[in-house]
Order: structure tokens, then sequence, then C-alpha cells
């Protein structure tokens, strides 16, 4: 591929990516309006877990995202039909929604759960965990922020492990308890649990 296509189909991308940025502030800052912290699942699938737990917290304000519409379309049924005020789901690719946060507004739990492990090497460069978006996480949460991970995948799970070990700003809890269980819809087709619990440091 000539290298001015090259150039010119970054430029593209990169256009793309910020006008989905910017279509993304316009719909959460409303949502968002008042909330100090808020409770994200990244990757909310059907939202069987998120739902229930914003039920049982009404407290926090819980907001979760997939890339799926199905899923959020499922989850938002979930929210009418359980009539859960303290709770939003968006269709959003994760790194677009975090920088598409209004100033000041800060993630205070996270969880990611069962995310795709991208089993093969080639298509490891697709996972969530890596050093730029636990970057990106912790540019949007506060010391004391917990990052709850689960998965069914051991690799995945040796991966995020690795990252976390070496990211400057999470700290592995090691006897950390999970905070809430509720079955995910991703659960119910397996019975291996491998948790990791980490908190963002100063």
């Amino acid at each position: 591929m000539p290298e001015h296509t090259k150039v010119m189909g970054k430029e593209w991308a990169d256009a793309r990516r910020q006008a989905s940025i910017d279509q993304l502030r316009t719909t959460v800052a409303p949502l968002l309006a008042g909330q100090a912290t808020f409770t994200f699942e990244l990757g909310c699938g059907h939202g069987h877990w998120l739902a229930a737990y914003a039920a049982k917290h009404p407290e926090e304000f819980c907001l979760g995202i997939d890339l799926i519409t199905l899923r959020v379309e499922k989850s938002l049924r979930k929210q009418s039909l359980g009539n859960i005020a303290n709770i939003a789901f968006l269709k959003a690719e994760a790194t677009e929604f975090l920088e598409a946060l209004p100033a000041g507004c800060t993630l205070g739990k996270i969880f990611i759960l069962y995310p795709d492990p991208w089993p093969k090497k080639k298509h490891h460069k697709h996972r969530f965990i890596s050093p730029e978006n636990l970057g990106l996480l912790a540019r949007h949460a506060l010391p004391g922020t917990r990052l709850h991970f689960r998965t069914d995948h051991a690799d995945y799970h040796a991966w995020t492990l690795e990252y976390l070990a070496v990211a400057p700003h999470w700290k592995i809890i090691a006897e950390a308890i999970w905070p809430f269980e509720q079955m995910t819809f991703f659960e119910e087709r397996t019975k291996l649990k491998r948790d990791i619990i980490a908190v963002r440091v100063g």
C-alpha cells in the first residue's frame, strides 16, 4: 500500500474516532450530570450483573457500555422492567467512552466481567487489558478506586496479573473479597471464575 494511502487512511480513522467521541460527549454529559463518581461496567453484556448491582446499591449511579447493539437493547429493557433509576446503558467503545467523560466525573468502581479473551496470539492486541488502557482507566479514577476483573480464561487471567503487576497506578489486592455476586449471561456457560481486584494508588 502506498505511503500516502496509509496516511490518508489513518487521518480518516482518526477523524472518525474523534467524531464518535464528540457524539458520546453530548450523550454522556446529561446522563452523568451531578455525578462526581459512578460505578462503571466495561462490556455489560445483557445487563444481568449491573442491573442487579444497581438495584442493591441505590446510592451509586451505575453505567454500563457494550459494543453490540442487541446487548445494550436487552440491558435497557432490564432497566425499564426493573424500574431502576440509578443506571444507564450505552453502546460505546471503551476508550472512546473514557475520552468522552465530562471533566470532574471519575470512576468510583470499575468492573470488567468475562471480557473477550481473544485467545489467538495474533489477536492479543485486541485485549482491553494493556499498559495504555490501564493508564487510561487510572487517569479517570481517583486513589482508592477499585478495578474488579473476572475471567474464565486462564491465559487472560495470567496476562492481566502480569500487566497489573507493573502498572504504575494500580496495586493488586491479594485478599480482597468480590463485592457482589450475580450470575451473568456469560457466567451461566462456565463454572470457572478467576478474579483479580486492584486498587488505584496515587
